[in-house]
Parts: C-alpha cells; sequence; structure tokens
C-alpha cells in the first residue's frame, strides 16, 4: 500500500526565537499524533513502552507546571526524536487534562447540588431554609435571582439646560436663614 504525501513547501518553519509564531506543545503533541495515527493506518507499528510512557507523563507534567517554557523547549528537533507511541500518549494525556477542568468543575456543581438536596430534609429548619435558598439561587432555577432594573430617559440638551437653569433660580431665591439665638441684651452687657 503506498503512501500519498502533500507537502506544502510555501510555509515557513519559525524560528526558535519566533515566539508568535511557535505552537503551544498541545498543538505539537496533537498534530504529532495526528501523524503517528495515520502512519500506522498505512502499516506502522508503534506499540508503546514503558519508556514512552514515562516521557509521555515527564511532559505532560512538565507542561503543567509551565506551559509556555515547556513549549518553547518542545522544538521540531526534540519532538522528531520522540517514537510515534510517546508522541500519541503524550497527546492523549494533554488532552485528558484540558477536559478534566470542565468535567471536575461539572462534577463539583452536581455534588454541591445534591448536598444541598440533602440538607432540604435536615430536622433544623434553619439549614434547611437555607439550602432551599441557595437552591433557588442556582442559575437554571433562578427562582431567588436578585435583578436589578435600570431606566435611562433620553433627553436633549436643550432640555437638560432648561431643567438646569430652573434649579439654579431655585436656589438663587433661597436665603439661609440665620441662627434662632434666645438671648437678652442685658445678658450680652451682664455676662
Amino acid at each position: 500500500m503506498s503512501l500519498h504525501l502533500n507537502i506544502d513547501a510555501d510555509i515557513p518553519v519559525p524560528g526558535k526565537d519566533d515566539v508568535a509564531g511557535q505552537r503551544d506543545l498541545l498543538q505539537t503533541a496533537r498534530a504529532a499524533a495526528n501523524a503517528a495515527r495515520m502512519l500506522a493506518d498505512h502499516g506502522l507499528e508503534a506499540d508503546a513502552t514503558e519508556r514512552d510512557m514515562q516521557t509521555a507523563a515527564a511532559l505532560a507534567t512538565q507542561y503543567a507546571k509551565d506551559p509556555m517554557a515547556t513549549s518553547a523547549a518542545a522544538t521540531p528537533a526534540r519532538m522528531a526524536r520522540l517514537t510515534p507511541a510517546a508522541l500519541k500518549l503524550t497527546a492523549d494525556i494533554l488532552n485528558r487534562f484540558g477536559h478534566a477542568v470542565v468535567q471536575d468543575s461539572i462534577q463539583v456543581r452536581h455534588m454541591v447540588t445534591n448536598k444541598l438536596i440533602d440538607e432540604t430534609e435536615n430536622p433544623d429548619p434553619r439549614i434547611r431554609l437555607r439550602a432551599l435558598e441557595l437552591l433557588g439561587k442556582i442559575t437554571d432555577v433562578g427562582l431567588f435571582t436578585e435583578r436589578s432594573e435600570v431606566t435611562v430617559t433620553h433627553q436633549t440638551t436643550d432640555d437638560i439646560r432648561e431643567k438646569l437653569r430652573a434649579k439654579l433660580n431655585a436656589m438663587k431665591n433661597v436665603t439661609p436663614a440665620g441662627p434662632d439665638l434666645d438671648i437678652d441684651d442685658a445678658d450680652i452687657i451682664d455676662g
């Protein structure tokens, strides 16, 4: 079985100092794994060894610690030295790693909701009421969602000027009241 490759020779390879042109390790691993899978479909045998698993785990661990540095260190020359099995394992681990956060947050959301449902049966009425209140505040339920309404009144500049003039005129006619003193002139002289 023959394999036909279509190579785009007009795409420049980014230099090692070209940060914008470099790909993230996740993208590089996916591309390499896709190439390894295609080669496996055409007869390449790529059984994973213990060393391949260790290499993939080390790459994924380094990527979890510092994605930028690990991606910069994963140059095409270094990635080309990895076996196809190590490339596929690395891509699989990084794909699972990327989805784990989303799945974990969904699991936590379900766990919190279930715990609140359990607390609605609590013998203490304060705890029951608080659990029901928090359940009602869940976005999906939206029963106790606090909403604020903003009313915007559009006015012309002439209307605003007229209102301002009226307020200024009202303020101009107000004379401040002096303090009411209940002092006799005799108290001042005797004092």
